[in-house]
């Protein structure tokens, strides 16, 4: 699958400390066949203001997941289910190990549900409010697939 100029996309990071992590891009052009040249939408260059370019490889690129209803199985996170967590300006794998005690929470009128989720990768246990949360996908051979829907 090719992306267009323009389009949104993710980029996973191969670099040391960034394995297993995300990042919101905008393709803004193609060299040749097998790279693309990206604008971030998070990343930021050394100056703090302008949005990091960077050329990549095609088999660091996917499409932007698609977003999953709220009412959806795949939004209900149970033990050990596989998610996607926003932090550091990307999207990083990791496990729900356990929901956070409502008790253990600051009373705050709005207060959304949070979770532990645990990074085998780095061994942290981080906790997350349920907004920062989204349901792993795979892109495999050109579909979206996901591991609790197919236990795998």
């Amino acid at each position: 699958m090719g992306f267009g100029i323009g389009e949104r996309i993710e980029v996973c990071s191969k670099e040391e400390g960034f394995k297993g992590s995300f990042f919101a891009a905008t393709v803004i052009a193609k060299p040749d066949k097998n790279s693309y040249y990206v604008r971030y939408k998070n990343l930021l260059e050394n100056d703090g203001f302008t949005r990091l370019v960077e050329k990549v490889t095609k088999d660091e690129v996917r499409p932007v997941p698609p977003k999953i209803n709220a009412s959806s199985t795949l939004s209900r996170y149970c033990m050990f289910d596989e998610v996607d967590a926003f932090d550091q300006d990307g999207w990083w794998v990791g496990k729900i190990i356990e929901k956070v005690d409502e008790e253990d929470i600051e009373e705050e009128e709005d207060q959304e549900p949070m979770y532990y989720v645990y990074f085998s990768t780095y061994a942290q246990k981080i906790a997350y409010p349920i907004s920062r949360l989204r349901a792993h996908l795979e892109w495999i051979n050109g579909k979206w697939v996901s591991s609790k829907k197919f236990g795998y």
